[in-house]
């Protein structure tokens, strides 16, 4: 708040919702699209070898970044704990968990897990004081869900035989995503979303040098197809910056609940990308399991946010 001339205070400035789900639907079509460009890249290069390349790439983009932006380079030595366990939630543990998963699963288990975030990310909202429970927020992430499970079913998840291992790296994967949103919000809210996104990058990035001797494999790289390279400059420009610093602008703005429950719309956004660009089938299922998605999402943001109750102590 400030100060007119006047000496009248005046509010601070309120970003308008539209703009931040607007943001929020094109972080969506990127995610969907990472799903298959991590299954095309991962046709010939490990899984391993495609997650260290991606983090080169994002980490150069955000060290320019960083360094053509004014204004602090480093967090404040307050944040630096908090800014590297977002690195390594958001970049070793989340990307090599899901990556590995995926080789061993496929893109709708994986979209159907990580529609659970909006769940992980409510239930630890409030295991954190940070909201209060809401009968609308709770129905829209179980209707949303629903709808996930639909248009899966119709995707054929029921018949599918995949490893029991790969879902099990893609969960844990997901909860590391959680931990990264729900710690995030505090970060984005007072640093900004470019800031927060580019210090947890940047340092997700160094966590990955180690591994250079072992898994850069440059001749390989250097002899995969146009279309794997291309896939690699996705997944670490569009996914790894522009969708995340489109996720922590989010955050900046709405609280973390309300933010997660776009991570239902990913699965129909695959399913529509795959039958573009995989010549997919589409099914009646995606109908009915889009419908209920929006219907949740929908319920979702229009829940209005409780805060913690206050506490007052006698004395």
């Amino acid at each position: 708040m400030g100060a007119s001339p006047t000496g009248v205070v005046t509010p601070p400035a309120v970003t308008p919702l539209g703009r931040v789900y607007a943001a929020l639907t094109v972080q969506v079509l990127i995610s969907a699209g990472t799903y298959l460009a991590a299954k095309r890249a991962m046709t010939e290069l490990s899984p391993f070898t495609v997650v260290l390349w991606r983090f080169l790439v994002c980490g150069v983009a955000f060290t320019l970044l960083l360094a053509l932006t004014p204004g602090p380079k480093l967090p404040p030595r307050s944040e630096w704990r908090r800014v590297a366990l977002l690195g390594l939630m958001g970049g070793p543990v989340n990307q090599t968990l899901f990556f590995s998963g995926l080789s061993r699963s496929t893109s709708a288990h994986a979209a159907l897990l990580y529609a659970l975030t909006p769940l992980g990310v409510y239930v630890a909202s409030l295991m954190l004081g940070r909201e209060r429970a809401s009968r609308r927020a709770t129905a829209g992430i179980l209707t949303a869900l629903v709808g996930v499970v639909v248009l899966l079913l119709g995707r054929g998840l029921a018949s599918a035989r995949v490893s029991v291992l790969g879902d099990l790296l893609i969960l844990t994967a997901v909860v590391a995503w959680v931990i990264y949103t729900t710690e995030g919000r505090p970060l984005a809210a007072e640093h900004g979303a470019l800031r927060a996104t580019a210090w947890t990058m940047t340092v997700a990035t160094a966590l990955q040098l180690p591994l250079i001797p072992f898994v850069l494999q440059p001749e390989q790289v250097w002899a995969a197809s146009l279309t794997a390279k291309a896939a690699i400059v996705y997944l670490g420009l569009m996914t790894s910056v522009v969708a995340y610093l489109l996720w922590y602008y989010a955050l900046s703005k709405v609280p973390a609940s309300k933010v997660a429950i776009f991570s239902n719309l990913q699965p129909a956004a695959t399913a529509l990308a795959a039958w573009a660009f995989l010549d997919e089938a589409l099914h009646w299922e995606l109908a009915l399991g889009g419908a209920l998605v929006l219907l949740g999402v929908r319920l979702t943001q229009a829940a209005p946010v409780k805060p913690p109750p206050v506490v007052v102590r006698a004395g």
